[in-house]
């Protein structure tokens, strides 16, 4: 069996790893990779676990405080008690006073008190806050989420097109590449002018610089998509979906409500905080009750030994604490009336932002109607004039045609071609802004 030779093999390696190297991504798998990567995400990932802490510690206040505390006193002088001398001697003249040192010079106490709230109105709303925070933060983090992933729909997009558009501009380079040397031919046998092969010349030569600004546009298309992506600039990347595919999906935009936008989900959620807040301010005029237990162990010595087997005396108690608010100058009811005031404000951009939307609504499903309209109808054309394009090279080559018939045709293929994929732009941005609007650019994300 005859050997393959070494430097064969080299070259096989060298272009399987640079095919290797070149990752190919789906629509779905850039999305994926977006969000797997990017910093804003994992900003707003942490600002949800700190909500949700939040909420912790919230319902911690609520539950049982325990705290233990001791102390020790080292009294260099005793304190000093004075009494009537009457209570020590009936006899003892008005007025007269004795003194004298009460204590031990060293005390020490020990104790372990535990507070509990019974009912506090600022803590059942302050949970109820933080739990409506938790869900606010998630709704901000899937905004961070959404605008992510429409830069990277979008830049994916422009891609596939470029892509799409410079394999079409490439077979056109081909085919006036054949017709040119095909005609040469004919020039060196006089079957044609010199005129007639510099026209064919020219489409060529046109074609050419059409494909290469294809090519600049799909690599800055594609530097787009990576940095959408973070992806890194110097490795290279390819998008696997075609346009047919994305085109041919069925609209997620249809049959949607405009509610489910996640800029008029986090303001809802805001107008409900406010009124959590001016529920606050009311609550603020209610009684509080809390509870409490202390148990303490306290030793008195002459001498520094408190841990030796003298006696340690407890104490024991329990009790309830009620504060009552009776007038606070009017700060509360002054505080109350700007929370109401508030609130209204909160309202009525809500109301404002729901109008809006409605109006965004009907405008863009206006222009996603037009934009796959005028792509239908841009598609045919290319399909015509490309068919025309063909029948004028087929006369060339017979006989029966002429040059310039053939450079017209090919100038009107390039501007159906230019025509159709602005067309595809329009489309998939008048989707995606639809998309966004109904919320529907992070489905099974």
């Amino acid at each position: 069996m005859k050997k393959t030779p070494l430097f064969l093999l080299v070259i096989l390696f060298t272009l399987l790893a640079k095919n290797s190297l070149e990752q190919a991504f789906s629509l779905e798998e850039a999305k994926d990779y977006a969000i797997s990567n990017s910093l804003s995400v994992t900003e707003a990932n942490n600002a949800i676990e700190i909500a949700r802490l939040k909420i912790a510690e919230i319902r911690g206040m609520g539950l049982p405080q325990v705290s233990l505390n001791g102390s020790f006193n080292h009294f260099i002088n005793l304190p000093v008690s004075v009494l009537d001398a009457k209570f020590f001697n009936p006899n003892a003249a008005d007025g007269e006073i004795i003194s004298f040192e009460a204590g031990t010079k060293y005390t020490s106490t020990g104790a372990m008190q535990v507070n509990q709230i019974l009912f506090n109105g600022s803590y059942i709303v302050g949970l109820q806050t933080a739990k409506l925070f938790s869900k606010l933060q998630q709704d901000v983090s899937n905004q961070s989420k959404e605008t992510l992933v429409f830069n990277v729909i979008q830049a994916y997009q422009l891609a596939m097109i470029s892509k799409e558009n410079k394999q079409f501009i490439d077979s056109l380079v081909l085919i006036s590449q054949k017709l040119v040397e095909q005609q040469q031919n004919y020039l060196d046998l006089g079957l044609i002018t010199q005129e007639e092969v510099d026209q064919l010349k020219y489409s060529f030569l046109n074609a050419k610089t059409m494909s290469s600004s294809a090519d600049m546009q799909m690599q800055n298309t594609l530097a787009m998509l990576k940095l959408a992506m973070g992806y890194p600039m110097n490795d290279p990347i390819e998008v696997s979906n075609t346009i047919n595919e994305l085109l041919n999906k069925e609209s997620i935009s249809k049959g949607n409500d405009i509610h489910t936008n996640l800029s008029y989900s986090i303001l809802e959620k805001q107008v409900t905080l406010f009124s959590l807040n001016l529920k606050n301010n009311k609550f603020a005029n209610l009684p509080s009750l809390n509870a409490f237990f202390q148990q303490s162990y306290n030793a008195y010595r002459n001498d520094f030994g408190l841990f030796n087997n003298e006696k340690w005396f407890s104490q024991t108690l329990w009790g309830l604490s009620l504060n009552v608010p009776v007038f606070s100058g009017f700060s509360r009811q002054s505080k109350t009336a700007q929370a109401k005031i508030e609130l209204m404000d909160k309202e009525n951009q809500l109301t404002q932002l729901e109008q809006h939307l409605l109006f965004q609504e009907l405008q863009l499903r206006n222009n996603v109607n037009s934009a796959e309209e005028k792509l239908y109808l841009q598609k045919e054309n290319v399909a015509l004039a490309s068919s025309i394009y063909s029948n004028s090279i087929t006369k060339q080559v017979i006989g029966i045609g002429n040059s310039l018939e053939v450079t017209q045709k090919h100038s009107q293929l390039m501007m159906a071609q230019t025509a159709y994929i602005g067309s595809l732009v329009d489309v998939f941005n008048a989707r995606l802004a639809i998309d966004k609007l109904y919320n529907n650019l992070l489905q099974n994300k």
